[in-house]
């Protein structure tokens, strides 16, 4: 699978996303994306499905230094005490050995990014993540974190799809080596609907959905799409054969809206929006 290089990390392109996912469902999607070439596993403690993520990952006939796995910590876990302790308890309970990856998966509003990037980078020294790296940090916080870490920060996580222009962010980040992650890649069923993104699928014998993806793969991105169907798994995974025109990649971006973003967050954890 094509892979995304950031740091000394190397990341395949295209992610398996689990949110949502519960139960059975989780661990049996988990090991039939295994099963049919993904490589990359995206959870999160907040999704509540570690455990069968993990579970999945124990199911499939694939090695486990095969397999990158990301995690994600929520802000109320940002002290320097408590990080560890979720790092902790998510290798416990995804019982796989530590993630190839742990996220700050919001920014915290009350405890300061000088006490937990410290503490985020002693994750990776210890062994406790083998990459470590951010999740919905703009711009501003982005630098922030990148100046007071004595480890290397891999990504950033954030919503990427053609109606959000994340230019700016992957320009900031490619200057600091950097790699985007980017997740509800596919709009939240928006790309699958799209005349623009069909039309040009259609040329490539693909769905709007895979031309959705590859776009994203052209951008530089690492894409994480979640389905529960499991025919879907080959059509996502089908945007590693697309290869875009600069024409056809331009007028997919230029799809770009002012007020493209659908995720805002909960209970008003979002930062300030570039």
């Amino acid at each position: 699978m094509k892979t995304v290089t950031a740091g000394d990390a190397r990341i395949p392109a295209l992610g398996f996303g689990t949110w949502q996912l519960r139960g059975a469902e989780a661990t049996d999607m988990v090991t039939r994306a295994l099963s049919e070439g993904w490589r990359h596993v995206d959870t999160a403690r907040m999704y509540g499905n570690e455990a069968e993520v993990g579970a999945g990952i124990r199911a499939a006939s694939v090695p486990r230094d095969q397999v990158f796995l990301t995690t994600k910590i929520w802000p109320d876990d940002h002290a320097p005490d408590r990080l560890r302790a979720a790092a902790e308890d998510s290798i416990r309970t995804l019982g796989v050995g530590a993630p190839d990856m742990v996220l700050l998966h919001w920014p915290s509003k009350s405890v300061p990014l000088e006490e937990t990037i410290p503490a985020l980078c002693a994750l990776a020294r210890d062994g406790l993540a083998g990459h470590v790296g951010v999740s919905n940090f703009p711009r501003a916080l982005l630098a922030q974190a990148v100046a007071l870490a004595d480890a290397p920060l891999a990504v950033n996580q954030v919503e990427y799809h053609p109606w959000l222009d994340q230019t700016p962010m992957l320009e900031a980040l490619a200057g600091q080596g950097m790699a985007l992650t980017a997740y509800v890649p596919l709009a939240k069923g928006k790309a699958a609907q799209d005349e623009t993104l069909a039309r040009i699928g259609a040329a490539h014998g693909v769905s709007g959905a895979t031309a959705c993806l590859a776009w994203l793969l052209a951008r530089g991105a690492i894409a994480i799409p979640k389905t529960a169907n499991p025919a879907r798994l080959a059509e996502n995974a089908a945007a590693l054969d697309v290869t875009l025109t600069g024409a056809e990649i331009d007028e997919i971006s230029a799809l770009a809206i002012p007020d493209g973003r659908l995720v805002s967050g909960v209970n008003g954890i979002a930062p300030d929006w570039d």
